[in-house]
């Protein structure tokens, strides 16, 4: 096939495009530039797609013996990414930019240029696993759980896993690839990974956030409407979160408390007990199905809300405005904006964005 090597500049994507080579596809690497003003240096595992990153891609390039380019996506990063994390967090929704890049970014606008060009595939250093089918292929999760990706690849569809290549899948460790990469000679053998939101290097969500959409004070109220803090702008909160509330007024039992809800129009956070973040139904109209749909209306299947949390068994339900997801137990800190990703055992079957919950603990309760 003809490859086009999406390379980060990291060991994973090194060892993805150095493996495409060796099984004689004919590949080309390219690195995706997303910011025009990326950083010069990065530091240990923070921030990705700066200079130095670039420089590795080509410098792993150059060693494979396989053409290079660099590709300008920034525009199209910053407006279906960067502004799509800020309007989501104005919206009281907590937003997954990763997910966002793969569905727009590298499973989008990459895939199609590489398409227009010739290309028959795209590779990418992620962990996950492609298994054909009568039916088309189907994505399942990768052979090492610890560093499974297929939650974040959730949001493709069958067109797109039709072109796509993840060389790494069948890996049974992280350690293998940076061996790999070591008997290869590739220099970022030892590369940190990125851990955090590739645009916010230094890792202050929040104060990001302030810069961008600026402060407003609003009310924090407890489950009943009390008044029991005051804060600079809720789209600094999330669901879950307990850090940095500041409460003037201590809860009457003294145990911490946490946000439940963050309603935007008003400008308010809503905070109680941890248990009261307990979740007993999820729904959401942005669906998508990675690969064909299942047969039945209502099924049974693990839902995964987080890209390392366990998956829990629960029952999905499509319906005309969207799918409805019941777990057998309660769900921990769902936020409106997150992804659930639906397994049937290894198989990913699709997705949705939350935007309705129900709390599996009633006011009052």
């Amino acid at each position: 096939m003809r490859i086009l090597a999406a390379m980060s500049g990291g060991v994973d994507s090194a060892v993805a495009a150095a493996r495409a080579v060796e099984a004689g596809h004919d590949v080309v690497g390219v690195h995706l530039a997303l910011s025009r003003a990326g950083g010069t240096l990065r530091t240990g595992s923070r921030g990705c797609c700066t200079i130095e990153d670039a420089l590795d891609a080509r410098r792993a390039a150059d060693l494979l013996g396989i053409p290079f380019y660099v590709w300008d996506f920034s525009e199209r990063f910053r407006d279906d990414v960067i502004a799509d994390f800020v309007s989501e967090y104005q919206a009281g929704r907590t937003p997954n930019p990763c997910m966002r890049c793969n569905e727009k970014i590298k499973f989008a606008a990459l895939l199609e240029r590489a398409i227009e060009l010739g290309f028959d595939a795209v590779c990418t250093g992620h962990y996950a696993t492609l298994v054909p089918t009568e039916s088309g292929l189907e994505l399942h999760r990768a052979a090492d759980n610890a560093k499974d990706q297929s939650y974040v690849l959730g949001v493709l569809t069958a067109e797109q896993l039709a072109h796509t290549y993840f060389p790494l899948g069948t890996t049974p460790s992280k350690a293998v690839v940076r061996a790999e990469a070591e008997a290869r000679g590739l220099s970022v053998a030892q590369k940190p990974d990125s851990h955090d939101i590739c645009f916010i290097p230094d890792g202050d969500t929040r104060g990001w956030l302030a810069e961008k959409v600026g402060t407003a004070t609003g009310e924090i109220v407890d489950r009943t409407g009390a008044v029991v803090g005051s804060h600079e702008g809720a789209h600094a909160f999330t669901v879950g979160q307990r850090r940095g509330l500041k409460l003037g007024v201590p809860a009457s039992d003294g145990k911490p408390r946490f946000v439940l809800e963050v309603r935007p129009v008003s400008n308010t956070v809503v905070v109680g007990p941890k248990e009261a973040l307990a979740t007993r139904e999820i729904a959401g109209a942005r669906f998508s199905w990675a690969g064909a749909a299942p047969i039945d209306s209502d099924f049974r299947c693990d839902v995964q809300i987080r890209a390392h949390a366990e998956p829990v068994a629960a029952h999905a339900f499509v319906e005309p405005d969207g799918v409805r997801v019941v777990p057998d137990e309660p769900l921990d800190g769902v936020a409106p904006g997150q992804t659930a990703v639906l397994y049937i055992d290894t198989r990913v079957l699709g997705q949705f964005t939350i935007d309705r919950t129900v709390s599996a603990v009633p006011v009052g309760a």
